[in-house]
């Protein structure tokens, strides 16, 4: 379970604020975006969401996630990791409201058939 809360933690999608659809230029300019305003010293670059909660970001990570997402094969591990959206998930005890239980679309999405 630690491993899979680390990938969630520490995916490039996250630390870059991007979508998983984005494009390759478009993952170079918001990285390159985050990095101007960390070297300023402004405070909405600092921290990132993840489906965990907020997380702090400096300009190395910026860097490696900009790196691991130019290897495309990379990129689809931390893509599949990204599929959640960047908002924290409910608390463990905490009642999950009705449009975000589960993902009905999962299996869909993995590329299994429905029965």
């Amino acid at each position: 379970m630690a491993d899979g809360r680390q990938k969630l933690a520490e995916n490039p999608f996250y630390i870059l604020g991007i979508d998983v659809g984005a494009a390759r230029v478009a993952i170079e300019r918001e990285g390159q975006k985050l990095l101007g305003m960390l070297e300023l010293g402004l405070s909405q670059a600092r921290t990132f969401s993840t489906p965990l909660g907020i997380f702090s970001r400096d300009a190395d990570q910026v860097r490696w996630a900009m790196s691991e997402l130019r290897d495309p094969a990379r990129r689809l591990g931390h893509e599949l990791w990204a599929s959640l959206p960047a908002a924290p998930l409910a608390e463990v005890g905490e009642a999950v409201p009705a449009d975000a239980a589960g993902w009905p679309e999962a299996r869909r999405a993995l590329g299994w058939k429905a029965r």
